[in-house]
Protein backbone atom coordinates (compact mmCIF):
# COMPACT_ATOMS: atom_id res chain seq x y z
CA UNK A 1 0.00 0.00 0.00
CA UNK A 2 0.96 3.77 -0.86
CA UNK A 3 0.70 6.64 1.22
CA UNK A 4 -1.87 7.89 -1.66
CA UNK A 5 -3.40 4.69 -0.77
CA UNK A 6 -3.70 5.37 2.21
CA UNK A 7 -4.83 8.96 2.08
CA UNK A 8 -6.53 8.86 -1.27
CA UNK A 9 -9.98 8.72 0.35
CA UNK A 10 -9.39 11.75 2.89
CA UNK A 11 -9.21 10.07 6.10
CA UNK A 12 -6.01 10.17 8.07
CA UNK A 13 -3.47 7.43 8.63
CA UNK A 14 -3.50 5.18 10.99
CA UNK A 15 -1.22 2.84 13.19
CA UNK A 16 -3.31 -0.01 11.34
CA UNK A 17 -2.47 1.52 7.52
CA UNK A 18 1.55 1.24 9.08
CA UNK A 19 1.26 -2.53 9.75
CA UNK A 20 -0.70 -2.98 7.46
CA UNK A 21 2.27 -1.95 4.94
CA UNK A 22 4.87 -3.36 6.96
CA UNK A 23 3.82 -6.58 7.51
CA UNK A 24 2.99 -6.70 11.08
CA UNK A 25 0.67 -6.28 13.74
CA UNK A 26 -0.60 -2.87 15.72
CA UNK A 27 1.26 -4.07 18.47
CA UNK A 28 4.32 -4.53 16.59
CA UNK A 29 3.65 -0.80 15.55
CA UNK A 30 3.78 0.36 19.10
CA UNK A 31 6.67 -1.31 19.82
CA UNK A 32 8.87 0.01 17.27
CA UNK A 33 8.09 3.19 17.52
CA UNK A 34 8.55 3.91 21.03
CA UNK A 35 11.72 1.88 20.57
CA UNK A 36 10.77 -1.07 23.46
CA UNK A 37 12.11 -4.53 23.27
CA UNK A 38 10.21 -7.29 21.73
CA UNK A 39 11.12 -6.66 17.34
CA UNK A 40 13.80 -6.87 15.76
CA UNK A 41 15.96 -4.32 14.51
CA UNK A 42 15.39 -5.46 10.66
CA UNK A 43 11.44 -5.70 10.87
CA UNK A 44 11.97 -2.18 13.59
CA UNK A 45 13.46 -0.55 10.57
CA UNK A 46 10.97 -1.83 7.93
CA UNK A 47 8.26 -0.22 10.55
CA UNK A 48 10.15 3.05 10.65
CA UNK A 49 10.28 2.97 7.09
CA UNK A 50 6.74 2.63 6.50
CA UNK A 51 5.69 5.43 8.93
CA UNK A 52 7.57 7.31 7.32
CA UNK A 53 6.35 6.31 3.52
CA UNK A 54 2.44 7.36 4.76
CA UNK A 55 3.57 10.33 7.05
CA UNK A 56 2.42 9.04 10.16
CA UNK A 57 3.37 9.49 13.65
CA UNK A 58 2.47 8.30 16.75
CA UNK A 59 0.19 11.29 19.22
CA UNK A 60 2.31 12.28 21.59
CA UNK A 61 -0.06 14.86 22.52
CA UNK A 62 -3.19 12.47 22.85
CA UNK A 63 -1.21 10.05 24.96
CA UNK A 64 -0.33 12.64 27.46
CA UNK A 65 -4.03 13.03 27.39
CA UNK A 66 -4.31 9.29 28.84
CA UNK A 67 -6.24 9.14 25.54
CA UNK A 68 -8.98 11.95 25.58
CA UNK A 69 -9.76 13.47 22.96
CA UNK A 70 -7.82 16.25 21.18
CA UNK A 71 -8.74 20.00 21.00
CA UNK A 72 -6.71 22.19 18.90
CA UNK A 73 -6.60 24.41 16.12
CA UNK A 74 -2.99 25.04 13.50
CA UNK A 75 -1.95 28.11 12.29
CA UNK A 76 1.30 28.09 10.73
CA UNK A 77 2.21 31.40 9.68
CA UNK A 78 5.18 32.28 7.39
CA UNK A 79 6.89 35.55 8.55
CA UNK A 80 9.52 36.22 11.12
CA UNK A 81 9.01 36.37 14.63
CA UNK A 82 10.44 40.01 14.87
CA UNK A 83 8.12 41.26 12.34
CA UNK A 84 5.31 39.26 13.67
CA UNK A 85 5.75 41.22 16.74
CA UNK A 86 5.08 44.60 15.32
CA UNK A 87 2.32 43.93 13.16
CA UNK A 88 -0.87 44.75 14.64
CA UNK A 89 -2.75 42.73 12.14
CA UNK A 90 -1.65 39.39 13.35
CA UNK A 91 -1.63 40.51 17.11
CA UNK A 92 -5.47 41.38 16.74
CA UNK A 93 -6.25 38.41 14.21
CA UNK A 94 -4.96 35.71 16.89
CA UNK A 95 -6.63 37.40 19.63
CA UNK A 96 -10.20 37.19 17.56
CA UNK A 97 -9.08 33.51 17.15
CA UNK A 98 -8.51 32.66 20.96
CA UNK A 99 -11.66 34.38 21.99
CA UNK A 100 -13.13 31.30 20.04
CA UNK A 101 -11.38 28.89 21.07
CA UNK A 102 -11.87 29.66 25.11
CA UNK A 103 -15.48 29.10 24.14
CA UNK A 104 -14.90 25.79 22.99
CA UNK A 105 -12.20 24.70 25.51
CA UNK A 106 -9.63 24.55 22.62
CA UNK A 107 -5.80 25.59 21.99
CA UNK A 108 -3.70 27.19 19.36
CA UNK A 109 -1.29 25.66 17.87
CA UNK A 110 0.94 28.24 16.69
CA UNK A 111 3.93 27.93 14.11
CA UNK A 112 6.08 30.31 12.62
CA UNK A 113 7.48 28.76 9.52
CA UNK A 114 9.31 28.93 6.35
CA UNK A 115 7.23 29.49 3.30
CA UNK A 116 8.01 25.43 1.93
CA UNK A 117 8.04 23.82 5.11
CA UNK A 118 4.36 25.07 5.43
CA UNK A 119 2.40 21.71 3.67
CA UNK A 120 5.14 19.48 5.93
CA UNK A 121 4.21 21.40 9.57
CA UNK A 122 0.13 21.11 8.63
CA UNK A 123 0.78 17.65 7.28
CA UNK A 124 2.72 16.33 10.67
CA UNK A 125 0.09 18.25 12.69
CA UNK A 126 -3.29 17.01 10.72
CA UNK A 127 -1.67 12.82 10.83
CA UNK A 128 -0.04 12.93 13.63
CA UNK A 129 -3.62 13.58 15.59
CA UNK A 130 -2.13 17.00 17.06
CA UNK A 131 -4.62 19.42 15.85
CA UNK A 132 -8.73 19.12 14.44
CA UNK A 133 -8.24 21.58 12.09
CA UNK A 134 -6.02 24.74 10.35
CA UNK A 135 -6.53 27.84 9.49
CA UNK A 136 -4.39 29.08 6.14
CA UNK A 137 -3.05 32.15 5.82
CA UNK A 138 -1.51 34.64 3.25
CA UNK A 139 -2.51 32.26 0.62
CA UNK A 140 0.05 32.72 -2.91
CA UNK A 141 -0.97 32.59 -6.09
CA UNK A 142 -1.75 28.61 -7.16
CA UNK A 143 -0.47 27.87 -3.99
CA UNK A 144 0.91 24.48 -3.20
CA UNK A 145 -0.70 23.83 0.43
CA UNK A 146 -4.09 23.81 -1.64
CA UNK A 147 -4.10 20.75 -3.45
CA UNK A 148 -1.46 18.74 -1.36
CA UNK A 149 -3.51 19.59 2.14
CA UNK A 150 -6.82 19.01 0.78
CA UNK A 151 -5.64 15.47 -0.77
CA UNK A 152 -5.01 14.82 2.90
CA UNK A 153 -8.57 15.51 4.22
CA UNK A 154 -7.01 18.00 6.15
CA UNK A 155 -10.40 20.05 7.82
CA UNK A 156 -9.50 23.28 7.42
CA UNK A 157 -10.17 27.10 6.66
CA UNK A 158 -8.71 29.57 4.30
CA UNK A 159 -8.43 33.26 4.98
CA UNK A 160 -8.29 34.56 1.32
CA UNK A 161 -10.90 34.91 -1.60
CA UNK A 162 -12.80 31.53 -3.16
CA UNK A 163 -10.60 31.78 -6.48
CA UNK A 164 -7.42 31.10 -4.28
CA UNK A 165 -8.95 28.26 -1.91
CA UNK A 166 -9.85 25.41 -4.18
CA UNK A 167 -11.67 22.72 -2.27
CA UNK A 168 -11.58 24.51 0.75
CA UNK A 169 -14.31 27.04 2.65
CA UNK A 170 -12.74 30.33 2.75
CA UNK A 171 -13.85 33.86 4.61
CA UNK A 172 -12.16 36.94 3.16
CA UNK A 173 -12.45 40.50 3.26
CA UNK A 174 -13.32 42.42 -0.40
CA UNK A 175 -9.63 43.85 -1.05
CA UNK A 176 -11.13 44.60 -4.20
CA UNK A 177 -13.84 47.19 -3.23
CA UNK A 178 -11.77 48.59 -0.59
CA UNK A 179 -8.56 49.62 -3.19
CA UNK A 180 -11.37 51.30 -5.11
CA UNK A 181 -12.92 53.21 -2.10
CA UNK A 182 -9.49 54.28 -1.42
CA UNK A 183 -8.58 55.19 -4.88
CA UNK A 184 -12.05 57.03 -5.85
CA UNK A 185 -11.38 59.34 -2.42
CA UNK A 186 -7.91 60.45 -3.37
CA UNK A 187 -8.73 61.01 -6.59
CA UNK A 188 -11.91 63.61 -4.91
CA UNK A 189 -9.45 65.31 -3.20
CA UNK A 190 -7.51 66.12 -6.73
CA UNK A 191 -4.93 63.65 -6.97
CA UNK A 192 -3.64 62.53 -10.15
CA UNK A 193 -0.64 60.73 -9.55
CA UNK A 194 -1.07 58.49 -6.80
CA UNK A 195 1.09 55.56 -6.20
CA UNK A 196 1.11 52.50 -4.03
CA UNK A 197 3.52 49.77 -1.66
CA UNK A 198 2.43 46.54 -1.80
CA UNK A 199 2.99 43.16 -0.09
CA UNK A 200 4.93 40.32 -1.80
CA UNK A 201 3.50 40.42 -5.44
CA UNK A 202 2.64 36.53 -4.69
CA UNK A 203 0.48 36.88 -2.34
CA UNK A 204 -2.92 36.27 -3.59
CA UNK A 205 -4.48 39.49 -1.82
CA UNK A 206 -1.80 41.58 -3.39
CA UNK A 207 -2.38 40.54 -6.65
CA UNK A 208 -6.19 41.16 -6.31
CA UNK A 209 -5.07 45.00 -4.95
CA UNK A 210 -2.62 45.01 -7.87
CA UNK A 211 -5.31 44.58 -10.28
CA UNK A 212 -8.27 46.89 -8.77
CA UNK A 213 -5.79 49.51 -8.16
CA UNK A 214 -3.97 49.46 -11.68
CA UNK A 215 -8.08 49.31 -13.21
CA UNK A 216 -9.98 52.19 -11.24
CA UNK A 217 -6.40 54.28 -11.90
CA UNK A 218 -7.36 53.77 -15.20
CA UNK A 219 -11.27 54.38 -15.75
CA UNK A 220 -10.41 57.83 -13.39
CA UNK A 221 -7.56 58.56 -16.11
CA UNK A 222 -5.12 58.76 -12.99
CA UNK A 223 -1.45 58.25 -13.46
CA UNK A 224 -0.45 54.85 -11.17
CA UNK A 225 2.56 53.01 -9.87
CA UNK A 226 2.79 49.77 -7.41
CA UNK A 227 6.17 49.06 -5.45
CA UNK A 228 6.51 45.71 -4.04
CA UNK A 229 7.64 45.74 -0.12
CA UNK A 230 7.17 43.09 2.24
CA UNK A 231 5.42 44.75 4.71
CA UNK A 232 8.57 45.42 7.36
CA UNK A 233 9.30 48.97 7.96
CA UNK A 234 12.60 48.44 6.29
CA UNK A 235 11.12 47.52 2.94
CA UNK A 236 8.64 50.28 3.32
CA UNK A 237 10.76 53.17 3.62
CA UNK A 238 12.80 51.44 0.81
CA UNK A 239 9.97 51.71 -1.62
CA UNK A 240 8.48 55.09 -0.21
CA UNK A 241 12.05 56.65 -1.04
CA UNK A 242 11.80 55.27 -4.78
CA UNK A 243 8.70 56.58 -5.17
CA UNK A 244 9.71 60.04 -3.96
CA UNK A 245 13.04 60.08 -6.09
CA UNK A 246 10.85 59.25 -9.03
CA UNK A 247 10.94 61.88 -11.93
CA UNK A 248 6.92 62.14 -11.35
CA UNK A 249 6.68 62.17 -7.73
CA UNK A 250 3.13 60.85 -6.42
CA UNK A 251 1.04 63.19 -4.19
CA UNK A 252 -0.28 60.63 -2.55
CA UNK A 253 1.13 56.99 -1.61
CA UNK A 254 -1.34 53.84 -0.59
CA UNK A 255 0.07 51.45 2.11
CA UNK A 256 -0.64 47.87 1.66
CA UNK A 257 -0.10 47.87 5.86
CA UNK A 258 0.30 50.17 9.29
CA UNK A 259 3.79 49.73 9.49
CA UNK A 260 4.71 50.19 5.97
CA UNK A 261 2.54 53.65 6.18
CA UNK A 262 3.92 55.16 9.65
CA UNK A 263 7.44 54.55 8.32
CA UNK A 264 6.86 56.91 5.72
CA UNK A 265 6.09 59.62 7.88
CA UNK A 266 9.80 59.64 8.30
CA UNK A 267 10.55 59.51 4.92
CA UNK A 268 8.50 62.16 3.93
CA UNK A 269 10.31 64.48 6.78
CA UNK A 270 13.84 63.42 5.19
CA UNK A 271 12.86 65.09 1.48
CA UNK A 272 11.64 68.11 3.43
CA UNK A 273 8.39 67.54 2.49
CA UNK A 274 4.99 67.79 4.62
CA UNK A 275 2.72 65.46 5.27
CA UNK A 276 -0.22 65.92 4.00
CA UNK A 277 0.58 69.40 2.49
CA UNK A 278 3.10 67.89 0.07
CA UNK A 279 2.01 64.23 0.53
CA UNK A 280 -0.77 62.14 1.59
CA UNK A 281 -0.42 58.61 2.97
CA UNK A 282 -2.98 56.54 3.31
CA UNK A 283 -2.81 52.56 5.05
CA UNK A 284 -4.36 49.65 4.87
CA UNK A 285 -5.42 47.77 7.94
CA UNK A 286 -6.27 50.46 10.64
CA UNK A 287 -4.57 50.18 14.12
CA UNK A 288 -3.86 52.29 16.89
CA UNK A 289 -0.13 53.09 15.37
CA UNK A 290 -2.56 55.04 12.82
CA UNK A 291 -3.59 57.32 15.87
CA UNK A 292 -0.73 57.63 17.47
CA UNK A 293 1.47 59.24 15.06
CA UNK A 294 1.41 63.34 13.93
CA UNK A 295 -0.42 63.38 11.72
CA UNK A 296 -2.72 60.76 12.11
CA UNK A 297 -3.05 58.31 9.23
CA UNK A 298 -6.18 57.89 7.22
CA UNK A 299 -6.58 54.34 6.61
CA UNK A 300 -8.73 51.44 5.29
CA UNK A 301 -10.42 49.75 8.55
CA UNK A 302 -11.94 46.59 9.58
CA UNK A 303 -12.63 44.80 12.48
CA UNK A 304 -9.60 42.31 12.59
CA UNK A 305 -10.67 41.14 15.54
CA UNK A 306 -14.10 39.85 14.65
CA UNK A 307 -12.76 38.72 11.23
CA UNK A 308 -9.94 36.30 13.10
CA UNK A 309 -13.54 35.07 15.26
CA UNK A 310 -15.18 34.79 12.24
CA UNK A 311 -12.80 32.17 10.29
CA UNK A 312 -12.67 30.23 13.62
CA UNK A 313 -15.83 29.94 14.12
CA UNK A 314 -16.04 28.99 10.35
CA UNK A 315 -13.54 25.73 10.93
CA UNK A 316 -15.40 25.06 13.87
CA UNK A 317 -18.32 24.40 11.17
CA UNK A 318 -16.04 22.54 8.51
CA UNK A 319 -14.86 20.34 11.37
CA UNK A 320 -18.12 19.22 12.48
CA UNK A 321 -19.62 18.45 9.09
CA UNK A 322 -21.88 21.40 8.98
CA UNK A 323 -23.60 22.80 6.00
CA UNK A 324 -21.93 25.91 5.24
CA UNK A 325 -20.27 27.93 2.39
CA UNK A 326 -18.00 30.50 1.84
CA UNK A 327 -18.58 34.26 2.77
CA UNK A 328 -17.19 37.35 2.97
CA UNK A 329 -16.42 39.41 5.85
CA UNK A 330 -16.81 42.92 6.74
CA UNK A 331 -15.94 45.51 4.01
CA UNK A 332 -13.21 47.39 5.11
CA UNK A 333 -14.15 51.54 5.18
CA UNK A 334 -12.48 54.28 4.93
CA UNK A 335 -11.84 56.34 7.94
CA UNK A 336 -9.92 59.87 6.79
CA UNK A 337 -7.81 61.37 9.22
CA UNK A 338 -4.69 63.93 8.65
CA UNK A 339 -2.38 62.51 6.89
CA UNK A 340 -4.72 63.07 3.34
CA UNK A 341 -5.61 66.50 1.90
CA UNK A 342 -5.92 68.15 -1.41
CA UNK A 343 -2.25 67.57 -3.70
CA UNK A 344 -0.28 70.82 -3.50
CA UNK A 345 -1.19 73.63 -6.19
CA UNK A 346 2.80 73.50 -7.43
CA UNK A 347 3.54 69.13 -7.42
CA UNK A 348 6.73 69.62 -9.65
CA UNK A 349 9.27 67.41 -7.89
CA UNK A 350 12.22 69.58 -6.14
Amino acid sequence: MTQTAATGSGRKVTIKDVARLAGVSPSAVTIAVHDKPGVSSKTKERILQAARELGWSPNQAAQSLSGRALHTVGLAIARPARMLGLEPFYMEFISGIESVLGRHSCSLLLRLVEPDAEVEVHREWWQGNRVNGSILVDLRVDDPRIPALSSIGLPAVVVGHPSLAGPFTSVWTDDAAAVVEAVRYLAALGHRRIARVSGPAELGHSAIRTTAFTDIARELGLQARTVVADFSADQGSKACRTLLLSAERPTAIVFDNDLMAVTALGVASEFGLSVPADLSLLAWDDSQLCQLTRPTLSAMQHDVFSFGADVTETLFDVMMHRELTSHAAQVPSLVPRGSTAPPPRTTTPN
